[in-house]
């Protein structure tokens, strides 16, 4: 089913070679910890970071990265976690400071996707109030992945929702395509008029079919993990994941309405489904800026952000991003080149959001927050010089080896949820038993002697 259109050889040799160019070094520093799975970072305009969490809450991290030890929110009674589920995301309204409100995007415990609206409480701004939920929205999940789940406020003071598919694998409803689900879409609502919050101008209010959604502003998308506005400029990027093969970045220019990104047709710039379907009825669609392949351990892109911030200059107008399952951090320059780094904290990331001054941070599921830096501006130097480490067999049914190229190393084994499920000090050739670990994909976090450190994707079955 899939075939692969031609990459140049120009573009590999130069995202292989980049680095040698580049006048910036992406890295982590530890801001904040003891986090329950953190998604996203957020501000209000203030120094404090909101954090949504995946079990149902939402922290609070204050400047020097202490959490406060009441959340802002509690739904946890509201919120279904298991696989994909949860509080998926969270966006204040551009005049929270005089409404107090903001906006969350959550599983239900019927497994069905909800966005709904809360208010900050009349005299305490570290605690929302709970009891003032309104649902904007609710639709249906076939499955329990490909929720998507992130939302934010475009330049034009529209909600923006990001939908996955619906989940299983392949789009076998083919939803991504059809405009008469809001599955496989960005979805965008007016928060400030009277429901259903549809505003006049999107591109399918007025098509004359009543089939079509009119909450749809763009569609072809598979399962978009983070979405972003360019601070700057207004350009409008998407971190979509693949199925099997191909990971991709898409960025549009001023956000334009009814933008087809592709899937299930494409996966990346490949086909993917090449059935008359797709052929016969395919609109033309707007490839993405980047993808890559799911090799070296890379197999779930975490969309990023535009680097507006005031410490790194050399990083002004990059996009950074991440691979979930690599632990890497990448970036994309003007010239649309691109470089993965390993960095020297972190590995499970899920999401970026910045603070009142536009500092870029991270969030790793396993609890904790990072500042994204540049070790060149610093004057440090890079301890990501780890050569390649294998892990076999994999798939592995009951243990696995490492290949070490040192006596020994601390291995760190996770879940997708980000909860540590081994660890310990492995010896050169000492097999390593995970039959009692359930099926499924893990991340392994292997930690020489010296610190250098390299993440591996472990599949159980």
């Amino acid at each position: 089913m899939k075939t692969h259109l031609p990459i140049t050889l120009v573009f590999i040799l130069h995202s292989f070679f980049i680095l040698q160019a580049q006048n910036f070094e992406i890295d982590t520093q530890l801001f904040a910890s003891g986090l329950n799975q953190p998604l996203g970072i957020e501000n209000v305009g203030d120094s404090r970071l909101f954090i949504p969490e995946k079990p149902g809450t939402i922290s609070i991290v204050n400047a020097n990265g202490s959490v406060e030890p009441t959340p802002f929110l509690d739904i946890t009674n509201l919120v279904t976690t298991n696989g994909e589920r949860g509080l998926l995301g969270l966006a204040f309204h551009p005049n929270y400071t005089t409404n107090g409100y903001f906006y969350v995007n959550y599983t239900n415990t019927s497994g069905n996707t909800v966005i709904s609206r809360f208010s900050v409480s009349a005299d305490n701004p570290n605690l929302a109030d709970e009891n003032t939920e309104l649902q904007l929205l609710t639709y249906n999940q076939p499955f329990a992945n490909h929720n998507g789940g992130d939302l934010t406020f475009g330049p034009d003071g529209m909600l923006y929702i990001a939908s996955g598919d619906g989940g299983s694998g392949g789009d076998p409803g083919e939803r991504a395509q059809s405009l008469n689900t809001l599955l496989g879409k960005i979805l965008r609502l007016n928060v400030d008029i009277a429901a259903p919050y549809i505003p006049n101008n999107n591109p399918f209010v007025n098509d004359g079919d009543n089939q079509t959604l009119g909450e749809i502003w763009a569609y072809g998308l598979r399962n978009p993990f983070r979405i972003s506005f360019d601070s700057a400029n207004g350009d409008f990027w998407i971190g979509d994941v693949g199925q099997n093969e191909i990971e991709e970045i898409n960025k549009v220019t001023q956000n334009p309405a009814a933008v087809n990104y592709g899937w299930r047709c494409f996966e990346g710039n490949s086909t993917y489904d090449d059935t008359s379907d797709c052929l016969n009825s395919f609109s033309p669609h707007t490839p993405p800026i980047i993808d890559y392949t799911q090799t070296n351990g890379r197999c779930s892109v975490t969309g990023g952000r535009v680097y507006r911030g005031p410490d790194f200059s050399n990083l002004t107008g990059v996009y950074i991003f991440a691979d979930f399952c690599s632990g890497e951090l990448a970036s994309i320059d003007s010239s649309q080149n691109v470089n993965f780094t390993t960095p020297t904290n972190g590995s499970s990331f899920v999401g970026f959001g910045t603070n009142d001054t536009n500092m870029l941070f991270v969030a790793d599921i396993g609890g904790s927050i990072y500042k994204i830096v540049d070790n060149i501006a610093l004057g440090v130097h890079s301890q990501n010089d780890t050569p390649a480490i294998t892990i076999t067999p994999n798939p592995t049914q009951s243990s696995f080896n490492i290949s070490l190229l040192e006596d020994y190393a601390q291995v760190e084994i996770f879940n997708i949820s980000g909860q540590q499920v081994f660890q310990k000090r492995v010896n050169k050739d000492e097999e390593i038993q995970v039959s009692n670990l359930a099926e499924g994909l893990y991340i392994v976090r292997i930690i020489s002697p010296t610190g250098k450190h390299s993440v591996k994707k472990l599949i159980k079955y």
